[in-house]
């Protein structure tokens, strides 16, 4: 597709109904190929796909012409010139192989989130033996996380992945350390760049007072046992039992929503810290800078190594010091004395003891804060995806000499709803 601007981008992201439903025909598709507007727009589409019988050991589904029909259909009625894939859960590595067969001369981008592609295990490379940060893969350390899986399974597994994976032209890593995993696994170096996330900033709101000099620390995000929520709340324990005035406020999943055991688990500790733990619930993005305008640390304990996370951004967009794991992503993006603290992944009295010294330091706070650099921003993220656009368009399908064209895209990107 061509236009006037340098690319006209199409939103693509997966839609599940909880019964079938009729779907209005896009672009002169047919409703068998299960293709629907949101909200009226014309470049964001649902792709509806079933609720059930995706295969998330192999990343398929096994109903083939969901890639060989219905996405081949829209393909080809869009033909777009790249399509960059942000995920693939819930629709298949299968996808990127499609876009190979029905267009050739197609360039493909694939930005990686996380480690599913190497890590059965929700791709969070966390051993299933003991919740410790996993450091590779092999058919023998899966089989290991999952005694009922084959190390045979694993390994073919690996190869099928990497099969659909071969016909990327570029892999995007948000992080220097998901980066060199992958390079690890099998991606070649020449084919995977680092690329940070952009962010589009708000407007930070004017700080909240805190109250009697407690220290107010901030969790923001999932919570989930990987997210290492309860490694956070025996911290606050130890703390308080130093009678260090503390408060800590819990953004994330609404507790209805947490997934036994780790929901009973998380009840009873809750319980146990009552009076200087609070538990807001679940927010939006709209929320965030008055939320943030009441803490002034926000903590981010994975027990997995991530990726690189938005929360990080978020915090340094409105002047607040992180205090983090020392391993993967989390490490890479916040820098122990300058612009956060780190402490020992999954050790509670390692994370008590840091966040013992940033509520009785009384300067640390203003010395972190000075060190927060500026954040990566939106634009600067869009022109460096445009470059990289124009340089795998450049190579497989060069402009005509003298023309001065620049070839313009569809942008399709299989998001997962939430």
């Amino acid at each position: 597709m061509r236009s006037s601007m340098k690319y006209q981008p199409l939103f693509l992201s997966r839609y599940t109904d909880p019964a079938p439903v009729a779907v209005s025909g896009v672009n002169g598709l047919s409703t068998g190929n299960g293709l629907s507007s949101v909200n009226g727009e014309s470049d964001e589409l649902f792709f509806h796909v079933p609720g059930t019988g995706f295969d998330d050991f192999l990343g398929t589904y096994p109903d083939k012409e969901i890639y060989t029909r219905r996405f081949d259909a829209v393909l080809r009625a869009y033909r777009p010139d790249v399509v960059h894939f942000q995920h693939t859960l819930f629709l298949g590595y299968d996808m990127v192989r499609q876009v190979r067969n029905t267009l050739p001369d197609t360039a493909v981008v694939y930005t990686l989130q996380e480690f599913l592609p190497i890590c059965h295990r929700q791709g969070q490379m966390v051993r299933a033996t003991d919740n410790r940060p996993c450091t590779h893969d092999s058919p023998r350390r899966c089989h290991e996380c999952f005694p009922d899986i084959s190390q045979e399974a694993f390994f073919l597994r690996k190869r099928l992945i990497q099969s659909h994976l071969q016909h990327v032209d570029l892999f995007i890593a948000p992080s220097h350390y998901l980066r060199e995993q992958y390079i690890r696994w099998g991606i070649p170096i020449d084919k995977i760049r680092f690329e940070e996330y952009g962010r589009s900033p708000d407007e930070p709101v004017e700080e909240v007072a805190t109250i009697n000099a407690q220290a107010r620390f901030g969790f923001f995000g999932q919570v989930t046992q990987f997210k290492g929520i309860q490694v956070l709340l025996e911290a606050m324990q130890i703390v308080k039992g130093m009678n260090t005035p503390v408060q800590l406020t819990i953004h994330g999943t609404p507790m209805e929503q947490v997934i036994e055991p780790f929901r009973s688990e998380l009840r009873r500790v809750f319980e146990q810290c009552h009076g200087y733990v609070t538990h807001q619930g679940s927010y939006v993005p709209a929320d965030l800078p008055e939320l943030m305008s009441r803490v002034d640390w926000v903590v981010v304990p994975s027990i997995w190594w991530e990726n690189s996370p938005l929360v990080i951004q978020e915090a340094f967009h409105h002047g607040k010091p992180v205090i983090c794991s020392d391993i993967g992503g989390m490490k890479e993006k916040v820098m122990d004395g300058v612009n956060g603290l780190h402490f020992r992944a999954g050790d509670a009295r390692s994370l008590a003891d840091v966040l013992q010294r940033a509520a009785t330091d009384p300067g640390l706070l203003r010395r972190l804060r000075g060190g927060i650099a500026r954040i990566y921003s939106m634009n600067e993220h869009v022109r460096e995806l445009e470059t990289a656009y124009d340089t795998l368009l450049a190579r497989r399908a060069p402009a005509p000499q003298g023309s001065g064209t620049v070839h313009s895209a569809d942008v399709v990107q299989p998001g997962v709803t939430q």
